[in-house]
């Protein structure tokens, strides 16, 4: 017990002073994108697999996150801080729209269903020229070492950003798992009909995981538009993003805690394995496409490196 008492204080620890490890910006490249791939899977978890949902339209969630912030950002000069909290709420609400009527299948019925719910959200924006810049998507204006709005030339500042969001998830996964929420969503995943003898109200929790789980999706969509500066509807609303995401959380052991880490740590030690110098390259066409920079921001962050 005083070892494992231990491992949690020894963990954090590691993970402060792991940037130390790095002499170059490109390996902490790596891991932030790495840690960004644990965090959705942490928050895709709570519905895929403590729920047992296999949802596979969670980059709706993502790619509202981004947009929200972005747009809020460029048109309105709020802080992505603060939209990143309304692409939350956001979200929320779109996981409520489509858990309505999703809820009532089961199975790949279910997880078809939420693909299809991703992809129109998706030819929505691809065909909102003037508003969210159609298909050609849109760039994060610049600012250089400005904390206040989510923007930074070093690479550290975005580690420990995203460290902080793992940290966050690992955090709800744990009290999820614990608690009397957790333990009827566990039901639900095992046999529905059983829990809703037992009084379980299986659409209620479901919802309630699914709006937990979009919100959660949303805030890493906001860092992801923060950290590349360019989103655009194939970036942060594709299929393969929403389908990546929850194999990373299977592979690593859906419905525990520590299974998304493992998953994304499997994902990164594989692609360094066959491709050591592309990974970031790599890393960033699995998340979401390759990854653009513009050129001033590419240069900026040239030079600070």
């Amino acid at each position: 017990m005083a070892a494992r008492a231990l491992l949690l204080p020894l963990g954090a620890a590691g993970a402060l002073l792991l940037p130390l490890a790095f002499g170059n910006p490109y390996a902490l490249s790596v891991v932030i994108l790495a840690l960004l791939y644990a965090y959705l899977a942490l928050s895709w978890n709570l519905i895929g697999g403590i729920t047992g949902q296999l949802s596979l339209g969670h980059a709706a969630y993502f790619g509202i996150g981004a947009y929200t912030s972005t747009v809020l950002f460029a048109d309105l000069g709020l802080t992505p801080w603060l939209g990143m909290l309304a692409g939350a709420v956001l979200a929320g609400i779109a996981a409520v729209v489509i858990g309505l009527p999703c809820f009532r299948l089961r199975g790949a019925y279910y997880a078809l269903a939420t693909l299809a719910a991703a992809v129109i959200l998706k030819v929505v924006v691809e065909n909102s020229n003037e508003l969210l810049g159609g298909p050609r998507g849109l760039d994060v204006r610049l600012l250089h070492d400005a904390p206040l709005y989510f923007q930074h030339t070093s690479k550290l500042f975005y580690y420990y950003v995203v460290l902080l969001l793992v940290g966050g998830a690992l955090a709800a996964n744990r009290w999820c798992l614990r608690s009397r929420f957790g333990y009827y969503l566990t039901a639900i995943r095992n046999d529905q009909e059983a829990a809703a003898a037992l009084g379980v109200d299986a659409r209620r929790y479901k919802l309630l995981a699914a709006v937990l789980s979009a919100a959660m999706t949303a805030i890493g969509g906001t860092f992801y538009a923060q950290y590349a500066l360019f989103i655009s509807p194939e970036k942060v609303f594709g299929v393969h993003l929403s389908v990546q995401i929850a194999v990373i959380c299977i592979i690593g052991g859906r419905g525990t805690l520590w299974g998304p880490l493992l998953g994304a740590l499997l994902l990164l030690m594989v692609v360094m394995r066959f491709e050591p110098r592309g990974v970031i390259a790599l890393l960033g066409r699995a998340l979401s496409g390759s990854r653009r920079l513009s050129g001033k921001a590419a240069k900026v962050r040239r030079e600070a490196a």
